[in-house]
């Protein structure tokens, strides 16, 4: 199986070095390729080996920003013409050399992050930017959300997430996320659906420092086109995990008249690499249709003992007046890469819409 680190590989630096031969004064491709396949590019991991690409790269480059932009420009414009890369994950070196070089020139650098990322994205080489020009740069991504290209408006959108994963966070829109209302306004009912899920992101950020902002926008948002019901509905995603209780009203969800029946845990002890098996019912005694939102809490253990609840989405539906689901799930503990599991007292809980209604213990053997 190929890695991701695998797509720098010596034919994909022999074809770019060729290309941009054709661009950049006095480039050497030789050397260009030799310098990025160092002694130690076997060590390096994908994105040490894609900030390596950068530095070398830069070596070929003039040390002027100003004029290093006009060459940037026309080699990202021949990768697109000759489809050599688009939206590949191999060229984010392009938009990373903006990031560690062009951060003292704000006018080119905004120029290439607009152009850039319609050839590969630039939601995370905006970041230095939003920190260091913070008013600066949110005017240029407001401008950006009313760009004639989609992928520069999702950009406008998606890098000025407060809390993008896997990168830097922004802690003044962390604190103060007023700057972003007239971008999302913009968006929320953009033709592209791809724009729209980053409005969500965004909301859904904002959300765990804000909850009071965007349960307001969600109510003006609300019923305003099915496109902005469902941005409202995923940038609400954790509040409605979390139960908080004006999400719940804005949606109509109550556990009064519904009833969780026969809880249990299937397999009240369970080895690494199985799964914790458990069911229940849910009986709406209610005259009326009830939607209900069913989730289960599962609280893994961690290093010092303490237990972290998890919340899984189990399904959202209308159950009829008077009627009885049954519900299996299982969680497996199969070894991934993104969660240590530890063994001791673990639990799940049944959660109707947003209320934690019943707990039962499980433990994890090693």
């Amino acid at each position: 199986m190929s890695l991701i680190k695998d797509i720098y590989s010596h034919g994909f630096y022999n074809r770019f070095a060729a290309l941009a031969q054709t661009i950049v004064p006095d480039f050497d491709p030789e050397k260009f390729v030799n310098e990025c396949l160092s002694p130690s590019f076997e060590t390096m991991e994908w994105k040490a080996r894609m900030q390596h690409t950068t530095a070398v790269l830069r070596q070929f480059m003039p040390a002027d920003f100003a004029e290093a932009t006009p060459l940037l420009l026309k080699l990202v414009e021949t990768l697109t013409v000759r489809n050599f890369g688009v939206d590949s994950f191999v060229f984010m070196f392009l938009p990373d050399y903006i990031a560690a070089y062009g951060l003292e020139d704000f006018g080119n650098s905004t120029q290439l992050l607009e152009r850039f990322t319609m050839f590969v994205s630039c939601e995370f080489a905006v970041r230095p930017f939003l920190l260091k020009y913070p008013e600066e740069m949110m005017e240029v991504m407001v401008r950006f959300s009313k760009h004639q290209n989609h992928k520069v408006r999702r950009f406008a959108s998606e890098g000025s997430r407060p809390r993008l994963p896997w990168a830097m966070a922004i802690p003044s829109l962390k604190k103060n996320p007023a700057p972003l209302i007239p971008l999302l306004e913009n968006l929320k009912n953009d033709p592209s659906e791809w724009v729209r899920r980053s409005v969500a992101n965004n909301l859904n950020d904002i959300s765990k420092d804000h909850p009071d902002l965007v349960i307001e926008i969600a109510r003006r948002w609300s019923g305003v086109t099915k496109e902005t019901d469902a941005i409202i509905k995923h940038g609400c995603r954790t509040l409605l995990k979390q139960g908080h209780i004006d999400v719940l009203a804005l949606y109509g969800l109550s556990n009064e008249g519904i009833e969780v029946l026969d809880f249990e845990i299937i397999t009240p002890v369970v080895a690494f690499g199985e799964s914790v098996e458990f069911k229940c019912m849910i009986r709406n005694h209610t005259q009326v249709p009830r939607m209900i939102r069913l989730e289960y809490g599962l609280y893994y253990q961690k290093a010092n003992g303490q237990l972290n609840r998890k919340v899984f989405k189990i399904s959202e539906k209308v159950y009829d007046a008077g009627i009885t689901g049954a519900i299996f799930r299982k969680q497996s503990f199969k070894a991934i890469t993104t969660r240590l599991f530890h063994p001791g007292a673990h639990a799940v809980s049944i959660i109707v819409n947003g209320i934690e209604i019943q707990t039962l213990p499980f433990e994890l053997k090693a």
